[in-house]
């Protein structure tokens, strides 16, 4: 059995499941994070809950944080990065730059890539929304914090709304800037901010504006039912194609694709449902692994749709949104796959000579 331990690039979700998960069959594990603190995005962005649950984010980040760093196979390493690799599956070379410390070399016998995603920049390729220009145009992640501090106002006045929307798709399903991908959680996330708003305020109007809302799994009747029924959120298929100021409030133009007929319609907040891009770690982290990427950057993986977090590399796997965009579900489910993967190999290997 090879003695080399696994290294999880990446302090998120993803990767805190399975460092633990390593851990918890007998492997040694190095878990590296280039922030200050584990966590990944839930923390770093400021999330208030999770979808479909409405589950404390920061509680729960944390609970994943301590459990993988307290474990005695764990060793944790934050504002890390990986800057080279050599060797094979079962006895990999890996050069880590860590913040204060200057370069290590660590031998390890397989590697899970986790380093997750970053949330699309709205005002990158179009204004159209006028996300940089108007306050009150604000985007998932700012309505998250919001709505952990427990309030949800105008930015520009600190007041209450009164009239609430939500854009959908924001940066993913448009081939105009490459992003032709679903980004698979939005939908769900803008229902779950929606029954958030209106019972903070129930006097306000909250409207969602999509293509097709895409509700997985049992997202269906945890979300979208309730949101309807009980939460009296309006739904709107349509397409949204400018947002201006008017009167002290923002106007929402653009067509009601199932009347077949215009929409002008007054909001005092603009939600843009921003999609899943690369995150930048990724980007860096396949090209110093020398793992594929797919054209849009994330972390290839040939042997989908079996094999859904193996890499081009042998001995090297993927898990969570660095490969793709995933929910939290899925996300935890092939970080556990990852693990075992990674594991095997390392213990497959044949002992390296001496």
């Amino acid at each position: 059995m090879a003695a080399d331990p696994i290294l999880v690039i990446g302090g998120g979700p993803a990767g805190l499941a399975a460092a633990r998960g390593a851990a918890e069959v007998g492997s040694d594990v190095i878990l590296v994070e280039q922030r200050d603190r584990l966590g990944g995005t839930p923390i770093s962005a400021g999330y208030s809950g999770f979808t479909p649950f409405f589950k404390d984010a920061e509680s729960t980040m944390n609970e994943m944080a301590a459990s993988a760093s307290s474990h005695p196979r764990v060793t944790t390493h934050l504002e890390t990065t990986v800057r080279a690799l050599t060797g094979a599956a079962g006895d990999f070379t890996v050069t880590l730059d860590r913040a204060g410390s200057g370069e290590e070399r660590v031998r390890v016998g397989g590697i899970v890539i986790a380093t997750g995603f970053d949330h699309f920049d709205p005002g990158k390729a179009t204004q159209m929304y006028g996300y940089y220009e108007f306050p009150d145009v604000i985007t998932l992640v700012d309505a998250e914090r919001m709505l952990k501090a427990k309030t949800f106002v105008r930015p520009s006045t600190g007041q209450p709304p009164e009239r609430v929307c939500f854009v959908q798709c924001v940066g993913s399903r448009d081939r105009r800037i490459g992003n032709e991908y679903c980004s698979k959680v939005c939908c769900g996330v803008a229902t779950k901010e929606a029954i958030e708003i209106r019972e903070m305020l129930p006097d306000c109007r909250v409207t969602i504006f999509y293509i097709d809302m895409r509700m997985y799994g049992f997202w269906e009747n945890q979300l979208y039912w309730k949101a309807q029924e009980q939460s009296k959120v309006t739904f709107i298929r349509g397409v949204i194609t400018e947002i201006l100021p008017k009167n002290g409030r923002l106007v929402v133009k653009g067509e009601d694709t199932t009347m077949g007929r215009p929409v002008e319609v007054p909001m005092d907040v603009v939600v843009l449902s921003v999609g899943m891009v690369p995150s930048k770690g990724t980007i860096e982290v396949g090209k110093v692994l020398g793992v594929l990427q797919e054209k849009h950057g994330f972390i290839e993986t040939p042997g989908a749709p079996l094999d859904t977090v193996s890499t081009s590399v042998p001995g090297i796997y993927v898990a969570g949104a660095a490969a793709g965009p995933k929910d939290l579900e899925d996300s935890v489910s092939m970080a556990g796959l990852a693990a075992m993967k990674a594991v095997a190999a390392a213990r497959q290997a044949p002992a390296p000579v001496a």
